[in-house]
Parts: C-alpha cells; structure tokens; sequence
C-alpha cells in the first residue's frame, strides 16, 4: 500500500474502487457549533442505548452460556439484543490496523492527504470484513440452534440483524468524528455501558435473593428490617456499600494518576518565540495493555469452557480436569472455573471466594499484573509509541527540544531516558490497579473503571479545545484546530 511501491498499485487501486461502494458520513459543509455537537452526540447515543434494549427477532431462546461475557465491558455488548457484538468487530479492526501501522508492514507518508485518506478507506473495509465475518460466525454458531424450528431461514434473519447493527455503529461512530459530534463514538458507548452498570448496581430495585440488586435501595430496605449493617458486606457477587466505596476510590485514583506526566520542554522551528512542552504520561501506554491481556486471558477460558462442554462435561476426565474444571450450574450464563489451570487466571470476584483460596487471588493478580506489563512493552513497539517514533514525529511537527540538535537520533536518546521506564511502571500500576478492582468485584470491572476514567478525561480534553475554538479561534488556528 506505499506509494513508492509499483507492485502494490492494484491493492491502492482496489481499495479505491471499493470505497465508491462503502457507505460514507459526509463531513459538514459548515461549522457546526458546540451546541449542534451535544445534540448529534446526544442522538448517537439515545441510539446505542434503544438498540442495546431491541431484542434479536427470531430466537426463541438465550444462549446457554455467554460466551463473550468477557468483553461486554470492553466491546458495549448487551446479550441477546441488536447490541450483542457492540462494537466488537470495529474495534478488531481498528487494533489490526494499528498493528499493521505501527509495525511498519503498512508502509505510507501519513503526511500526504491521499495516504492518509488511503489508509482510513482501507480501515473501513477491513471494519466491514470482520463485520460479516464475525456476524455470520457468531449468528449461525451461538443463535443457529436456539431460532424458531418452524422458520428455516431465521439463522439468516438474526445474522442480518448482527451485520446491520454493527453497520450502524460504524456509521454513527464516523458521524461524531467527522465534526458532527464531539470525540469518538466508541469511546462514548463504551463510557455510556459502564456507566449503565455502575448505575444499575447502584439504583437498581430489581429483587435478588436478599432484597434489591442496587445498594442504595438495598440499603433502605435492609435498614427498614432493622439490619442496615447487612449492607456494608453482602454475600457473592452483589453490590454493597464496600464494594460501591471502593468503586469512587478505584476512580479517584485513576483521575489524579492520569494527571501526572513528565514534560519536555519544545520550541516551534517555524514560529519564533512559540514555546511548549510535550507531555509524556505517567501511564503512557494506556488501557490497550489491559484490554489484550483481558482478551487474550478470556479466549483461553472460551476455549477451554468449549473442550470441557464436549469432552468433559463431568469433570471426570483427569487430563481435561488439569486443564479446567467448570461448574454447569453456576449461574450468570458462564460456566465459572473451579478447577485446573484456567482456575487460576481467572478472577475470584468477591471477597467470600478470596477468604476461601487467597493464594488463588493473589495468583491471579500477580499473573495477570506480569501480563500487561509484557504487554505494555510490546504495544509500544507495535502501536507507535516508541522513544524512536516520537521523535521522528516531534521532528515531522516541525519542532525540536532546546539543547539538543534537531536530529532524530539526539531526541531519540533524550526520550529513551522516560519512555521505556514509564512503559514499565504505567503496565505494573494498571495491572494491579485493574485485578484487584476485579477480585474486589467493583462495579463495572476494573478495566472497564480504566476505560471510563480514560475516556472521561479525553473528553473533557475536547471539550476544553472546542471552548477554545470557540472563544479564542486566532488561538485554535495556532494549535492546529480547523
């Protein structure tokens, strides 16, 4: 796909004739204001929530078990409703490409406008490749057998309705990029599923076995039966006032730890006089490590859930059982781990089952803790965000570190003092951060409280820009905004 490359002109060829046919959002033709964004954010997003609650015409019946129960936080899924992939098979495809990108087999002058173009044409194909594979994968293996008998083409109906929904995402996550709305549309699904959770088990009076799901009902309920301290712990998975306390304090710590970050010191080379720094935080990697390690830990429970369903469904076969054992009956829609190697990567959520195996906790938050941090190393080789890319993208913004030459080389030892430290320390912290959230059971996961925190202050980023381009657009123009 290089520009450079005579033998890869058929693929820029294809890709061009192909996006003629992909259904594209038009950027506006004038300045829409903040108070038209909110509203066009507003839609996408009353639009994301009425679509989680529409059921999958067709099916007669809920999946045995869910089996991507792993990534409903991290993918905005909701079971059994035109949101059951979420926003799944675009967020595959976005990774991929990131990968391909940042690890040089894309090769492309992003600085030139046609590559640049090139290259998001080529993303949205790819986007609608794992779309339809994915749809059809997940439709005809997971709903095939629970559609009505009498209807022979209703395995058709259900992937078309996963196929057009993901559609749809895409096109409302490329309307509010492309000026209509603020941010990113995935980030504001993302955001608005967790938040759904931490609402539902905060207000939620839906009965469970104790009293009402949400702990501030719960606990109106328990005071009322003259228990009220019934509330402060609650047996298994359910809400309490410790889990809720932690919840804030899990959420705090992230948005004091996202404000810190070592500045170095730049100059413009085009305007003389304009002075800034170049931010390098303290958790540089971001959440990507978390979600790959998550990813990575819940495919091999996925995989061993479905040799276990097929060869050992008793938990009698000794190879098997070393492997894992799962519990049937454990309710939730996910067969739970109670034994064999997948046992010990997987979380124990609640503070009833760390008292009765801590080393099983312990393990697993120093397992998975070592797992993002290997990650972190490797996504900052392969997502572009090593010490050598940014400097050469420091230097392709026309600016330069004072005291040091204006060579790639120079700024590239000054960065290595920070970077590769930073990728260490940002993968220990969210590592620990995100498993003992998830052993202490906080609403919405510890990586999805990661996710929220980080797409919380991304927005509130953009929104201090647009206020920027607002009041002062001499200044937006200067920082680069159009």
């Amino acid at each position: 796909m290089s520009s450079t490359t005579t033998t890869e002109n058929p693929v820029r060829r294809f890709i061009k004739t192909a996006s003629v046919y992909i259904p594209q959002v038009p950027k506006p033709k004038r300045k829409i204001s903040l108070a038209e964004k909110f509203v066009w954010t507003g839609i996408a997003l009353v639009a994301y929530l009425v679509m989680g609650q529409i059921p999958l015409y067709g099916v007669t019946d809920d999946p045995r078990f869910d089996f991507l129960a792993f990534a409903r936080v991290i993918f905005a899924a909701q079971q059994g409703t035109l949101m059951e992939l979420g926003i799944g098979p675009i967020v595959t495809a976005g990774l991929l490409m990131q990968l391909l990108k940042g690890s040089g087999l894309i090769k492309m002058d992003f600085k030139d406008p046609d590559d640049r173009s090139l290259f998001t044409s080529a993303t949205k194909i790819v986007t609608i490749i794992v779309i339809v594979a994915e749809g059809g994968l997940y439709g005809a293996s997971v709903y095939g057998p629970l559609t009505a008998d009498n209807a022979p083409y209703a395995i058709y109906v259900v992937i078309a309705q996963l196929i057009g929904a993901s559609v749809i995402v895409m096109l409302m996550d490329e309307m509010v990029q492309k000026g209509w709305g603020i941010g990113s549309g995935l980030s504001l699904f993302i955001m608005a599923g967790i938040a759904q959770t931490i609402l539902w088990n905060t207000f939620s009076i839906v009965p469970a076995d104790d009293g009402p799901v949400g702990i501030f009902p719960f606990t109106i309920h328990a005071a009322y039966e003259g228990h009220a301290s019934d509330a402060i712990f609650r047996t298994g998975q359910l809400p309490s006032l410790f889990t809720l306390s932690l919840t804030i304090g899990v959420i705090l710590v992230l948005v004091y730890i996202e404000g810190i970050h070592v500045d170095v010191p730049i100059v413009s080379t085009k305007y003389r006089g304009f002075t800034a720094v170049y931010p390098i935080k303290l958790l540089y990697t971001s959440v990507i490590p978390v979600i790959l390690a998550s990813a990575l830990t819940a495919n091999a429970v996925f995989m061993g859930q479905m040799l276990w369903a097929n060869y050992n469904p008793n938990n009698q076969n000794p190879v098997f059982n070393w492997i894992a054992q799962f519990d049937p009956n454990s309710g939730g829609g996910q067969a739970t781990p109670t034994g064999g190697i997948l046992y010990y990567i997987t979380a124990p959520r609640s503070l009833d089952v760390v008292a009765a195996d801590p080393l099983r906790a312990v393990g697993y938050v120093i397992f998975m803790t070592a797992i993002v941090t290997v990650f972190s190393r490797l996504w900052v080789e392969l997502g572009g965000l090593s010490a050598k890319t940014a400097a050469r993208n420091l230097l392709d913004a026309d600016v330069q570190v004072p005291g040091f030459r204006r060579s790639e080389g120079s700024v590239e030892v000054l960065l290595n003092k920070y970077i590769p430290s930073l990728t260490i320390i940002s993968g220990i912290i969210l590592g620990l951060l995100a498993r003992i959230s998830d052993v202490m059971n906080v609403f919405g996961s510890g990586t999805g409280l990661l996710l929220m925190v980080s797409i919380m202050v991304s927005y509130y980023q953009t929104l201090v820009k647009e206020q920027v381009d607002v009041i002062m657009p001499s200044l937006a123009a200067l920082l680069g905004r159009k």
